[in-house]
């Protein structure tokens, strides 16, 4: 289906079947994709992407296989993003789209629904370093709409018991972040680093929690994300797979 594309919108395809429109205020980085391997979800998974942005996290989900998602996002000029996107890649019974602020969703409705919750939130506090001046922007990098624990309670109305919350940040927030999850009874199970490469520190990382679990938590090996040499690394590499084969 053609797409129709508004200023300062193009069409970035996540394989050759899976277009999906970006633009210069709804877009994805790599933290997305990083986080949408680590959550690796199950076939039959019925799955929740919070704070959608420009859909991202569930096209990946829908090119891998998914057919269970639901993305909810705040902005309606995101969301007119994502409805447009859905509709180029046929997939109204696959993705469901709610145009709401994660504190405020239809709770009675979603109780329990989801098996697996994912989410990139805002990585600064609000006040936090200098605020972009987009509107867009300040949301998706600023926790001037909701805070990790927002998400952390949100999730654990939504999510079933067992059920997974796979999230992200920056590593000065880390304890924070596994603290919120805690308090809302989703305990940390599953935690991965990743690194430029072997020699520099962490900027970000990915983290699992499950709702109802033992305490116990994996540390995975870090994630490089180039060689010693400069080069991209191999995991990088395949976690880019055919997105990366649709922009060579």
């Amino acid at each position: 289906m053609n797409a129709t594309l508004y200023e300062n919108e193009h069409i970035e395809y996540l394989s050759e079947k899976t277009p999906v429109i970006v633009s210069d205020e709804h877009t994805f980085g790599t933290d997305a994709l990083l986080l949408a391997s680590f959550a690796s979800p199950k076939s039959n998974d019925v799955i929740c992407d919070l704070g959608a942005g420009c859909g991202i996290i569930p096209f990946i989900f829908l090119r891998d296989g998914n057919r269970k998602i639901t993305a909810v996002e705040i902005q309606e000029n995101a969301c007119d993003q994502i409805k447009r996107s859905v509709e180029m890649n046929n997939a109204e019974d696959k993705i469901t789209l709610i145009n709401s602020d994660l504190k405020e969703l239809d709770f009675a409705s979603l109780n329990g629904r989801f098996s697996l919750v994912t989410m990139n939130p805002p990585y600064t506090k609000a006040q936090g370093g200098i605020e972009s001046e987009k509107k867009s922007e300040k949301i998706a990098r600023h926790e001037t709409m909701c805070d990790i624990s927002d998400v952390a309670l949100c999730a654990s109305k939504i999510l079933k018991y067992g059920g997974r919350l796979c999230v992200c940040g920056r590593p000065e927030r880390l304890f924070e972040t596994m603290k919120a999850l805690s308090d809302k009874k989703i305990e940390p199970k599953r935690l991965r680093m990743v690194q430029k490469n072997t020699k520099s520190a962490p900027w970000l990382f990915l983290l699992e929690g499950r709702l109802g679990g033992k305490s116990g938590m994996t540390v995975s090996s870090p994630l490089y994300i180039e060689n010693d040499d400069g080069e991209e690394s191999d995991e990088l590499l395949s976690i880019l797979g055919k997105y990366r084969e649709e922009t060579v």
